[in-house]
């Protein structure tokens, strides 16, 4: 008979899952003190993720359920970040644990939308832009050729007050 506690963090793991569309990264906590956990959750929600504690039992059990691909870094204490930008919760990761002296929390994988990414992967993500960079970027290529054009646009506008300006010298003198 499964245990009541047990039953309802799974089915909390797979609504998480779900409305994650697959989604996550696993990562090694072992080794942080509850302040350092609280620390950890704090820095992930500004980046608007979330850490899950769970069994890796229960996870699997989850992955199975939900059709999804079942993960090699299933070993020793696991838990899940679900994100809504997955660079920018990798960055987040990544910056916590070169503050930690224990550099943890460690990546051990995940799933971006339902493909299976390694430690490696989820590392890599970190060196990425992330998406508010990004737009930022595509703004600033997009406004470009509308500034070059104004500031031609601008160009024949002041030639042309200086051509006014020096007929009207002339004419005055």
């Amino acid at each position: 008979m499964p245990n009541k506690r047990n039953v309802e963090l799974l089915a909390a793991l797979k609504e998480n899952l779900e409305r994650a569309h697959g989604s996550f990264f696993l990562v090694n906590y072992q080794g942080l003190s509850a302040k350092e956990t609280h620390a950890l959750r704090q820095a992930l929600k500004e980046k608007g993720a979330r850490l899950f504690v769970a069994k890796n039992t229960l996870i699997r059990i989850a992955l199975r359920e939900l059709g999804l691909p079942e993960l090699d870094g299933l070993q020793g204490p696991s838990a899940v970040v679900f994100y809504q930008d997955p660079v920018a919760a990798a960055k987040a990761l990544k910056e916590f644990a070169q503050k930690n002296p224990k550099g943890i929390p460690e990546a051990k994988g995940g799933l971006l939308q339902g493909q299976a990414l390694s430690a490696k992967d989820v590392v890599a993500l970190a060196e990425l832009p992330t998406m508010d960079e990004l737009r930022a970027e595509l703004l600033g290529v997009l406004q470009a050729p509308m500034a070059e054009l104004l500031g031609v646009l601008g160009g024949v506008a002041r030639e042309l007050v200086g051509i006014l300006e020096a007929y009207a010298e002339k004419k005055a003198a």
